[in-house]
């Protein structure tokens, strides 16, 4: 475990609660990350909590709890925001009463993705790992927190030094829910090294 007493934010919410083992974020409507692709729009405005680190191998994990999520978009998970348009995202957005996005974002100088799967909507809770080696990332999620699964690995144009890291909340739409986090640790890495084909 951690001490998230010593995360800072990034745009501290209205309403929270911290303590040594569980913070609590209520959302505020219109408030979101995103940057330009397909919708065109930019929206950097979601309170982050993150550490710090230069540490270039380890694995972060925490399990959410959205259970008051109830409108389009509400979303919760981590985060490793460096700036307005370098950082990346995993959570669960609600979609509506049949189904929920899982699904992560990446941002690299300014461009958004977004890569999703429909997961039934009566899940409410979910842990991710998130895991760096050097300046690559793999996020992962799991329904228990002892079996992951990967999301998405991707590479950071900008994630190479030193880097924040943490979670966030938001409401997109005119919503509002509070979001939990809970199980807070960081471990050595367990993203494992390609033991594959071998680098040009």
């Amino acid at each position: 475990m951690i001490d998230v007493t010593d995360m800072k934010w990034t745009r501290e919410p209205e309403n929270y609660s911290i303590r040594r083992d569980q913070i609590e974020i209520t959302t505020v409507p219109y408030t979101d990350l995103w940057q330009r692709t397909y919708y065109h729009f930019r929206n950097d405005n979601a309170p982050v909590l993150q550490m710090e680190t230069e540490e270039e191998y380890f694995s972060f994990i925490v399990k959410t709890d959205f259970t008051e999520s109830n409108h389009r978009f509400d979303q919760c998970g981590i985060v490793m925001y460096l700036d307005s348009e370098n950082w990346l995202k995993a959570s669960v957005e609600y979609e509506n009463s049949l189904f929920q996005h899982l699904g992560s974002v990446v941002t690299n100088h300014g461009y958004s993705d977004w890569a999703t799967t429909e997961i039934p909507a009566d899940i409410k809770t979910m842990w991710y790992r998130f895991s760096r080696r050097k300046d690559d990332y793999c996020i992962e999620c799991s329904n228990n927190g002892i079996a992951f699964s990967q999301m998405r690995v991707c590479h950071m144009l900008e994630g190479a030094k030193k880097i924040r890291f943490g979670i966030y909340a938001c409401s997109p739409e005119n919503s509002s829910f509070k979001a939990i986090f809970t199980d807070i640790k960081i471990t050595e890495c367990a993203w494992r090294a390609h033991d594959g084909q071998q680098p040009d």
